[in-house]
């Protein structure tokens, strides 16, 4: 990464001459993300040319920007972002559809968080939004069950700065988990779910290799009467089989996926 020095210097007659800061120049890499510090629009670079860069955000949208000098903020300082002596790479994809962030090192985490209701649950949403959720900054903690939902939101002590996020299954009109989260939402508090009675429902079923997940009488434990009828073993050999298959959101129904994404966008803003 180049740099020029515009920083004082003095004349011949002794005089300090007005001093400039120094910028960076930065390769627009595919992948590397910058804030346009006009717009305040932060994104990965899609394309860049002589002329002007794409830039795309985490939601899919993308601007273009023209290559102006110090127009852009690169880790905490502004930067002129120069077309990369090689061409660049085509964009690579995380397991969410997101742009996966090249050379970046895990943020610092949040205060906020998002709670799940198992640790299966983590396991998937670590699988398919992983990348993003090291990008953000934002730690995924399993509640192992709701009971005590509201025992442990108040404990917590949600704030504008502390937001929480809340993954619940089963989150259908008239169920005890809907009651539940009604009790606990609020303004720093977003609760969120999917009508599945647990997160290996939300698994497309061809990815198992079944053609459909199969009915489980009331009052026998979910994932033991699955593994039950499709001669799984026991729940542990069925959350191997399950949780291996996933590669991508490709792989889990739309209500789970629309259920994350709204979380992460609630507990990063």
């Amino acid at each position: 990464m180049a740099t020029h020095d515009y920083r004082g210097i003095f004349g011949a007659d002794g005089a300090r001459r007005r001093t400039r800061p120094t910028v960076a120049e930065v390769p627009a890499e595919t992948g590397l993300v910058v804030e346009d510090l006009v717009s305040g629009f932060c994104g990965a670079v899609m394309t860049a040319n002589i002329r002007e860069v794409t830039l795309e955000d985490r939601h899919g949208r993308r601007r273009v920007f023209p290559l102006r000098p110090a127009a852009f903020l690169f880790e905490g300082a502004a930067a002129t972002l120069v077309v990369p002596t090689r061409a660049p790479a085509a964009p690579v994809r995380s397991a969410s559809g997101s742009m996966k962030v090249r050379g970046h090192t895990a943020r610092t985490a949040r205060a906020a968080r998002i709670w799940v209701e198992g640790i299966h649950d983590a396991e998937l949403v670590e699988r398919v939004w992983g990348h993003d959720l090291r990008v953000e900054g934002v730690v995924v903690e399993p509640m192992h069950g709701m009971d005590d939902l509201v025992a442990a939101v108040a404990g917590f002590g949600p704030g504008p700065q502390r937001r929480l996020g809340v993954l619940v299954d089963h989150l259908v009109r008239g169920s005890k988990e809907t009651r539940v989260a009604a009790s606990v939402a609020g303004p720093h508090v977003l609760v969120t779910g999917h009508p599945y009675v647990d997160v290996w429902e939300a698994v497309k079923p061809a990815v198992v290799g079944i053609r459909a997940w199969p009915r489980v009488p009331r009052g026998t434990d979910w994932k033991t009467g699955v593994c039950a009828a499709l001669r799984w073993g026991e729940p542990s050999d069925g959350a191997r089989r399950v949780l291996g298959a996933v590669r991508d959101f490709r792989d889990i129904e739309t209500p789970l996926i629309g259920a994350v994404e709204e979380l992460i966008d609630f507990v990063t803003t």
